[in-house]
Order: C-alpha cells, then structure tokens, then sequence
C-alpha cells in the first residue's frame, strides 16, 4: 500500500540546507573537514550570566511542567524594555508581545492566522525561503516581488502588485542576505500602500543590532501599528539560536489572532529558558559591542576571502554575512560553489536559494573563527 502524501507539499521541498549538510558530512568522513561558511547559527556562546541562569532554574523544583501559551508576564516586561532601549518604541507587555519558539514558529502561525485558500501573499526575491515554503503550505498564492541588489524594493512594483485579496507582505530589514539597513522612508510609504489595500505588512527582524549602530524597528514609523507586526529572535542577537527564543509585536487584535493558532500547536515555553532569556535581555550594551567587534574583525577576513575570489561586494552592509556578486566569466553561483566544496573543501552558500535573482550572487556567513576562515583563505588560495 502506497501513502500518498498531502497535496500541499506539492510546491514544498526540503529545506536547501538540510540537504545539503548529508553532501557535507558524506564529504567529511572521507577526508579533510569541511569548512562551513553557509548557514548561519552562531558559534559563540550566549552572554555567561545566561547560561548560569538557565542552570540556576534548571535545578528547582516545579519548573518542568506545562507553562503559559503567552509566556510569563516577567518576559513580555523584558521584552518590551529591551525594544524601548534599542529601538525606543513602546509596547505594551500584557497584550501587543507573544513569545515565540523561534521567529521561524511565527512565520507559520502569522500565516495561518490570516491567510486563506488562494488569499495573495507577496514574498521578497532576495529573500528568506521560509516565508514562500509557509505560504505554499497554507495553499496561498504565492506572487514574488523583486528586491535589487542593492537591497532596495520598487515602490511602483508593489503598487501595482497589492490588490484586495493581498492579505500578507513579507519584509526584512536589515535584510538577509543583501546586509542593506532599513531605508525609513521607503518602508514609510509601503506601509501606508498596504493599508490602503487591507494587507498586513510583517519585517522579519532578526539582524537590527549587528554591526549597526542604527537599530531598526517597524515600530518607529508612526501608526505602523495598525496594519504591521514585527517578528525578533535572540538566535543572533544573543547566539541562542538553539534554545528557540523569539516574539512577535503588534497591536492587540493582531497579536490575539496569532495566539489561537499558537495555542493549539505547542504547550508554553520552558521555563528557565524563559528566565534565561530575561537574563539576556538586560545585558549591557557594552555585551553588544563586543560581539560586533569580533564580527567586524571576522568581516575583514571574509572580505579577503572574497576579493580572492574575484567577487564584489559592498563594504557599507549590515547583519551576520556578507553577500557578493560572482564573477563574470561564471553563468550561476551553484556549479561554482561545488567545486570550491569538493577542491577546496569550503562550502559557501549560493544566492539562488534565496530567488532566481540570486543566481549569480554568493553569501558568506561570519558564524565561525577568525581561524577558521583564515584556513579558508588559505585553501582557496592553494586552489588558484
């Protein structure tokens, strides 16, 4: 007997990543170990004061049950002072923060909150796949909107591609994988376009405080409350990408929505992880800096790595990786990268997986040691 399976994985495949780590570990066991400039899950540890809090309520009694769909009231206060100290916005803790299991869980419940069967949803190419894959799962209609190089979207595109059933606009700035800040203005008039259209506009925004001093938030524009959510993580800002930490913000009615579809997909939040990541929040600024400082010494040797290349890329972005344009003399990114993979052993991510526009596009992730990409300058060098 053959199990068929559900006609909305038709337009859903596995995750580029998760396939590509079997080729990579098939790869290690016969030899030299690959060097992994792709993805991009921090390889430095959270703030110490986290992991001693984690262990500290780890160890008391009555933590290990069930816990609140919304999580404890003392994170949602966290939150709502971390986002008033970066970004200076307010929120309100009881009603307009939900915790989440990472940014990622959001995705999925912001999408099967408010999009039907057929509903419109508009996906940016560059952008993260997730949000497409999502929306192919609710059986949306997916309608891609471009994202230039330069990290920029066309006002006029948009204009002409929101209509009454758009029920959802993806955005992401600081965006991955082009590193370009928020431009204020532009997303400014996005905003007021999708609410004259009825649509939800949601910056996924897990990057605002990477090597950048101008933390970004949707919530600075005014009234972006009323038709904006905004997703964040600590998986970057804090290296917990592990642990599964995040939150979605906006108002009240948005927020209650989300909730019902949290609610019936998974039972509360650890609770030391809960604690812990309180813990995180109230770090110092200076915590901030320094990591931003490992991050801008690592940049440099990436950027060494590319100019080895004979890449080009601009050195005024932001966030975790550094995306660049390949040369000319190559017709996609994918060919490429598999032999810099199997001479060089150095995996780097093609900018395809992101939309067809990244075809001739690489991204490099700052997610390992100076000494470890020194080595992959140094390999790749042996291959020229």
């Amino acid at each position: 007997m053959k199990i068929i399976e559900a006609n909305r994985l038709n337009k859903v495949s596995e995750y580029y990543f998760s396939k590509k780590l079997r080729e990579i570990n098939e790869i290690n066991q016969s030899g030299i170990k690959v060097i992994n400039l792709g993805i991009g899950s921090p390889d430095l540890e959270p703030p110490k004061v986290v992991i001693n809090e984690l262990k500290a309520w780890s160890n008391q009694n009555n933590v290990h049950g069930y816990q609140r769909y919304n999580g404890i009231p003392e994170l949602r206060l966290a939150i709502k002072q971390w986002c008033k100290k970066v970004y200076d916005i307010d929120l309100n803790a009881d009603n307009e923060i939900l915790p989440l299991m990472g940014s990622k869980e959001g995705i999925h419940h912001i999408t099967q909150a408010f999009v039907n069967k057929g509903d419109k949803v508009l996906v940016p190419i560059l952008g993260y796949p997730t949000y497409r894959s999502v929306s192919n799962l609710a059986q949306a209609m997916v309608v891609e909107y471009s994202i230039r190089s330069d990290g920029s979207f066309d006002l006029c595109e948009l204009s002409s591609l929101l209509s009454g059933n758009t029920k959802v606009l993806w955005l992401n700035y600081p965006h991955m994988p082009t590193g370009t800040p928020a431009n204020k203005k532009a997303i400014t008039e996005l905003i007021a376009l999708a609410h004259e259209n009825g649509c939800i506009v949601i910056n996924d925004n897990p990057y605002s405080t990477l090597l950048t001093d101008d933390y970004f938030s949707i919530f600075q524009i005014d009234g972006a409350k009323e038709n904006c959510l905004e997703l964040n993580s600590l998986s970057k800002s804090h290296n917990m990408s592990g642990w599964r930490i995040g939150w979605v913000s906006g108002k009240t009615e948005l927020i209650e929505s989300i909730l019902k579809v949290k609610s019936n997909m998974d039972s509360g939040m650890f609770l030391p992880i809960q604690k812990a990541a309180i813990s995180a929040l109230n770090v110092s600024t200076d915590w901030i800096k320094q990591l931003n400082f490992t991050y801008s010494e690592r940049r440099k040797v990436v950027w060494k790595i590319l100019d080895k290349l004979d890449c080009s890329y601009s050195k005024d972005k932001v966030g975790l990786f550094v995306w660049a344009s390949i040369p000319d003399k190559y017709d996609s990114a994918e060919i490429w990268i598999n032999e810099i993979l199997y001479k060089a052993k150095v995996f780097i991510t093609p900018g395809f997986i992101f939309g067809s526009s990244g075809n001739k596009f690489i991204r490099v992730s700052l997610c390992n040691t100076t000494e470890a990409l020194r080595e992959a300058l140094n390999r790749i060098n042996n291959l020229k």
